[in-house]
């Protein structure tokens, strides 16, 4: 079957369609797709009933629990918009139901539609799967070619940085959420190895869970990174001024007392398993072992010392 039309439930699909060079055929995405910034002009099939922008972290977390407790919804399917699209191919993921379209929404988007679209739904929990996954759908937009190309160019990229042989790795953790406390799971622990450090707290695969400081405090991390799901670097570190900041028990670790807290543009770099989480190895490895990665460029604003708020 030749797919005419696409409608993107995940940010990262949408990413890598503009990089097949195959937007003319993406009809709809959802409010997340944000980049390129060409993708916000495209129909909103799937809004968010959380306003992330004007909460807090907590008060994010306690909006999302109180909606996930009462089984009500936090997305919303604009089925008029998803019906004058008329798909032939839904993409969608498993990997995080709080971060993406619930499995209810993509069986509501089927039961709406006139006719039954392909599904193919993205499941990474590491680098390679994340690879793998450009292949499928360049398989199934007849762009195999370019979807190889893309693959080996980041490829290249990845195999750069894992190649060094590190004689010493500092004690890393990454926290995915700030009030409260979540570990950075899924491919963060593999990039932060990769990058030359040991992973603590959080394994490779595994979704992201709750912690709290007393955990954190025995880890014992030389290097913490902040990389709160959605958040960009400024937005976090505004989070860490008002939440940790002056906090005596965060004030007593090993990392903060040697200014060693980064603050990283989690929402394009780390949250999301798309092409540009490759940039975000290279960005791990700028913090982890600098000396390596002199030469190695990241983009603009993707990184900060949260004490000093200057850029890595």
């Amino acid at each position: 079957m030749t797919i005419k039309k696409i409608v993107s439930f995940l940010p990262s699909a949408t990413e890598l369609i503009y990089e097949l060079e195959t937007q003319e055929l993406l009809y709809g995405v959802t409010h997340d797709c944000k980049y390129p910034k060409e993708a916000q002009d495209k129909p909103q099939v799937v809004n968010s009933i959380i306003d992330s922008e004007k909460l807090s972290s907590n008060e994010i977390n306690t909006q999302t629990c109180q909606l996930l407790n009462e089984g009500k919804e936090i997305f919303v399917l604009n089925e008029e918009t998803l019906k004058e699209a008329n798909p032939d191919l839904i993409i969608t993921q498993k990997t995080c139901e709080v971060c993406a379209v619930f499995t209810n929404q993509v069986e509501k988007a089927i039961h709406v539609l006139p006719k039954k679209p392909i599904v193919y739904s993205m499941d990474p929990h590491n680098l390679k799967e994340i690879l793998i996954s450009i292949i499928e759908i360049g398989e199934l937009l007849e762009k195999s070619k370019k979807a190889e190309k893309i693959r080996i160019g980041l490829e290249k990229r990845i195999l750069h940085v894992k190649k060094n042989l590190f004689k010493e790795k500092p004690r890393v953790l990454a926290i995915e959420w700030i009030e409260p406390f979540f570990t950075a799971g899924h491919w963060i622990p593999e990039m932060i190895e990769f990058a030359g450090g040991i992973n603590l707290i959080s394994k490779k695969g595994e979704h992201s869970r709750k912690i709290d400081i007393q955990e954190i405090s025995k880890s014992d991390p030389e290097i913490i990174i902040l990389m709160p799901c959605g958040f960009n670097s400024k937005r976090t570190i505004t989070e860490y001024s008002s939440i940790l900041k002056d906090n005596p028990d965060w004030s007593n670790l090993r990392a903060v007392k040697n200014k060693k807290i980064f603050a990283v543009d989690a929402n394009s770099f780390f949250s999301k398993p798309s092409i540009r989480t490759i940039t975000g190895l290279e960005i791990l490895a700028k913090i982890i072992q600098p000396e390596f990665f002199v030469n190695v460029s990241i983009p603009n604003g993707s990184c900060y010392y949260v004490m000093e708020f200057t850029e890595v």
